[in-house]
């Protein structure tokens, strides 16, 4: 499954509907619900278990973890019949299940998962032997879990065990759920389509909802008989229903073997394109009524992808067919269901006349992360949740190897420092991390580690050890841990394992000490030339967002460390393990005009801290870009890390960031854009707001000059993004003119007489509403209302909060919640409103205080309420903010979203510290360096 945190914004929440919300509440659902239009058998007894746990607050460390045991291992599944009929006008569904089952020991109950489904009727029938009506249904709400009871021991050996049952199409976006949509007429219809990771299945059918208890399905859904119904495998009957002509009965081949949460159906109108892959396997993507053109980048990019991953793994796609298939309302960026991939429509879809860059690319990897999932997660799947890392990890990082491979000119691997290892860090350096590898056990904990730890840090130490291993043993390992694990489950340590085997290197060792501890470590570095040689002198401490590491616990990481020198920047001079506190080591030939540079290719993971003279030295490699792009980029963010936790100034790295002025790479100037926004930020909280303006403006102007607004002959895939980049980021910041040119544009591209393209729209929408009035947001309203794409409409809803007027910020947060925003982004437009200014992020906090309950209601349980409460508050600098926060959560509590309000209120006191430390100096600096020769004197 791929969240897009942080890379994009593509989190979302759950649809609303037309049904009372008191209906559908998740805690204490009324198991009776959908009774009344069914006769339940008198003999049956039902008892629901209450929730015996209820925790209240949110304190500054986690909670205890709620007791939890896995599900007895008497019975078994082997194969899931399962029968679903679903109502897209009552949002009800019905459901027969048929399940060869193995019982292992004599019992006289059969526990299950199940959540907000009503059994109706329940029986078991040995092999060759009488059938056993089930007595009763013992409903455990907290645990998720049924419990059912019968007369007499089930004996062991092979039965089939049937339940009748009833459930809900729901409007939470998880389990079996409703999605609104319009056809090209504009009417209002709904699909019934499916999200199950990670422990969702059991609101669909009951079942063994663990990711070890694995099956085969024979998967039949009772549709109306113009509605397209899709499943993991292919269809292999269609024919009308015997009791209405209406309904089609459809029937789909028996999958392989595999878990619970890999299951999906949809039923709904769909156009697709197909194609098939070079490999023989038929590849069809699914787009609303009408765009099926706008599915074709995706099939190309599928088409590719999996003929390069058979390639890569050296193991057949092992399915007859694969659909990619477009939601309308869909919580995560897509996910990874065997043989039937959903993603947003943002996530997938592209026009080539509307769709820009970033979206091109975006599907690209999107497509790269899901098919790899169809082996290292699907084929082989992890034992249980805890090992959810290496499932999103591996997949995090092979999607770039994937672009890498199709879009050479994507220079994907710089913009991966960017988008995750660097953002990575940032999250692992709180005290309120956690280990990549978290124990988890009740089914509420999992959704908290669907985090940038287990995507981004996941992917990066990945990354590390490929690097490490080198791609030949690595690929050998993958080879053989993929052939002995096909159709089961293994465990991190297994493919440890299968690595160290393969590459003869202490793998697991190296690797225990990346992910079962928390955090990383920063390398001091210090240097001495002797003779024709350079020693230096290394050590590792634990790295700390809040300064210096003072803790008693001695931290310490096997640390892979290349270095390479300005002889030669791009070749690896020296490879050295660090698997102690300190070690000195000689580079042998290096002159004492040459520079030595740490960790080139920024693949270690971890910070840098040179010496002075070690810096100075290096400088100059940014302003004549003799380091390589990807290693500018980590000096000048490992050193705005090291400002924002007080080991060096912040004036410092602002003079170094002076030296990107040649800077040509996007990547380059798209992290130092970030930190520029972070900073920026931070000092509005002083009104030195428009001293930080100006840097940029000067900063950013002459690559501005030289990019212009319009494309260039020659020019390619990262021009276009860094044009964007660059005129929204002047834009922003009020140069004049990028200002009076995007509003000339703009008014051309409202008009209709020169349509922006897809590439300018987002700078040219944000700078008009940065400086724009009641008028300008109305326009963009109108565009937003009449625009057919959901990428242009999402394009908008990100911007719209940089309206700067009180009462329009207002209007803003309103429509966040109106019918007009999709609800999935909802987020995003708080999100813009509480990172545009000082008064946008009071607004928006006030805003999710004064609508907490609805907002709790659509987000609840899952991360999507994570998302919203950190991009509401991470950018407070006062103090006094972190304790209304935590108080605020105190009162109203967020189960799901526990670590993140832990590690916004920690965010909240690191930027009030460095506000305080650095501020004053940071505006002396710049006001100084703006002042006349003479005044500096």
């Amino acid at each position: 499954m791929l969240l897009g945190l942080g890379r994009r914004i593509l989190l979302s929440s759950s649809v609303t509907g037309v049904i009372p919300k008191t209906q559908f509440a998740l805690s204490n659902p009324a198991r009776l619900r959908f009774v009344t239009r069914l006769t339940v058998k008198p003999a049956i007894y039902r008892t629901v278990t209450a929730s015996t746990s209820n925790r209240t607050q949110v304190s500054s460390t986690m909670p205890e973890k709620r007791p939890f045991e896995r599900l007895p291992t008497d019975v078994s599944p082997v194969n899931y019949g399962l029968s679903l009929k679903p109502d897209l006008i009552d949002f009800t569904f019905e459901g027969k299940l048929e399940a060869t089952v193995e019982v292992t020991h004599t019992t006289n109950q059969i526990v299950m998962n199940c959540a907000d489904i009503d059994i109706i009727t329940a029986s078991f029938v040995p092999e060759g032997g009488e059938e056993i009506n089930a007595t009763g249904f013992n409903y455990q709400n907290e645990d998720e879990k049924v419990t059912l009871s019968f007369p007499s021991a089930l004996q062991k050996g092979s039965g089939t065990l049937k339940i009748d049952f009833v459930g809900e199409l729901n409007d939470k976006m998880k389990g079996f759920y409703r999605s609104k949509y319009a056809i090209p007429s504009g009417e209002i219809r709904y699909a019934a389509v499916t999200q199950f990771e990670a422990t969702d299945a059991r609101r669909a059918f009951p079942c063994w909802d663990e990711p070890a208890i694995k099956a085969t399905f024979d998967i039949t859904l009772i549709v109306p008989k113009d509605r397209t119904a899709l499943s993991n495998m292919n269809v292999i009957d269609r024919k009308p229903c015997p009791d209405d002509e209406n309904l089609s009965e459809v029937k789909f081949a028996r999958t392989p073997i595999m878990s619970t949460y890999l299951v999906a159906f949809v039923v709904g109108e769909y156009d697709y394109v197909e194609t098939k892959s070079s490999d023989g396997v038929i590849v069809r993507v699914y787009t609303p009524i009408g765009k099926g053109e706008q599915g074709r980048f995706a099939l190309e990019v599928a088409a590719k992808t999996l003929p390069f991953y058979k390639d890569y793994f050296n193991v057949p796609y092992p399915l007859p067919k694969i659909d990619l298939i477009a939601i309308a309302d869909f919580a995560a960026g897509a996910m990874e269901n065997w043989g039937l991939v959903t993603y947003r429509e943002t996530a997938l879809l592209i026009d080539p006349k509307n769709s820009c860059s970033s979206s091109r690319q975006w599907v690209a990897l999107v497509v790269g992360h899901e098919l790899a999932h169809q082996w290292f997660g699907n084929l082989v799947t992890m034992e249980w949740w805890t090992h959810l890392w290496l499932n999103e990890g591996f997949a995090s990082w092979i999607e770039y190897l994937c672009v890498d491979h199709c879009f050479p000119e994507y220079d994907i691997w710089t913009q991966f420092v960017s988008a995750d290892y660097t953002r990575a860090l940032d999250l692992d350096a709180l005290d309120n991390s956690h280990p990549i590898e978290v124990n988890v056990g009740h089914p509420s904990e999992v959704d908290e580690i669907f985090d940038a730890i287990s995507y981004s840090k996941g992917a990066s130490v990945i990354r590390m050890l490929h690097d490490y291993i080198g791609d030949e043993d690595f690929r050998k390992g993958m080879n053989a841990y993929l052939l002995k694990f096909q159709n089961k489950n293994a465990s991190t340590e297994d493919l440890w394992d299968c690595l160290e085997q393969f590459s003869g290197k202490p793998i697991a060792a190296v690797m225990n000490s990346w992910t079962k501890q928390m955090g990383f470590p920063i390398i001091l570095v210090e240097q001495e030339q002797q003779g024709d040689d350079r020693v230096l002198k290394l050590s590792q401490k634990k790295f700390c967002a809040s300064g210096p590491y003072s803790g008693d616990e001695c931290h310490k990481w096997m640390v892979p460390i290349s270095i390479c020198t300005s002889d030669a920047p791009t070749c690896i001079k020296m490879n050295v393990l660090l698997d102690c506190a300190e070690v000195t080591i000689t580079v042998k030939n290096v002159a004492p005009d040459q520079w030595v540079k740490i960790n080139p290719g920024t693949v270690g993971f971890y910070r840098i801290q040179y010496s002075s003279t070690m810096l100075e030295s290096l400088i100059p490699g940014i302003r004549d870009l003799t380091l390589l792009p990807v290693d500018r980029l980590g000096l000048q963010n490992d050193l705005f890390s090291l400002a924002r936790a007080g080991m060096i100034s912040t004036v410092e790295v602002l003079k170094v960031m002076e030296a990107f002025v040649n800077e040509p790479n996007y990547t380059v100037w798209s992290d130092l854009s970030c930190n520029l926004g972070i900073l920026s930020t931070l000092l509005a909280n002083n009104d030195y707001h428009e001293e930080i303006q100006e840097f940029i403006r000067d900063l950013f102007t002459p690559i501005g000059q030289k990019l212009g607004w319009d494309t260039k002959p020659g020019e390619g895939h990262l021009d276009a993004l860094l044009r964007g980049l660059v005129l929204g980021k002047l834009g922003k910041a009020g140069h004049k003119p990028t200002l009076e040119e995007a509003r000339r544009r703009f008014r051309e591209h409202v008009d209709g007489k020169q349509i922006l393209p897809a590439d300018l729209r987002s700078p040219v929408y944000l700078t008009v509403l940065k400086h724009g009035d009641s008028a300008t947001l109305d326009t963009m309203l109108k565009l937003h209302k009449q625009a057919d794409m959901q990428e242009e409409r999402n394009r908008i809803e990100r911007v719209l909060g940089a309206i700067a007027a009180p009462d329009l910020i207002q209007k803003v947060l309103s429509f966040a919640l109106s019918e007009e925003v999709r609800p999935q982004d909802t987020v995003s437009v708080i999100g813009g409103v509480a990172g545009s200014s000082k008064h946008g992020r009071k607004a928006a906090w006030k805003f999710v205080r004064d609508n907490w309950e609805e907002l709790h209601n659509r987000y609840q349980g899952g991360f999507l309420i994570s998302r919203l409460i950190k991009l509401s508050v991470d950018g407070f600098a006062v103090e006094k903010m972190a304790a209304e926060v935590k108080s605020f959560f105190e009162s109203h509590p967020a189960p799901a979203a526990e670590r993140t309000i832990q590690q916004c209120c920690e965010n909240i006191l690191l930027n009030a510290a460095w506000l305080k430390r650095d501020s004053e100096l940071i505006h002396e600096y710049l006001l100084q360096r703006k002042a006349p020769p003479a005044a500096k004197v």
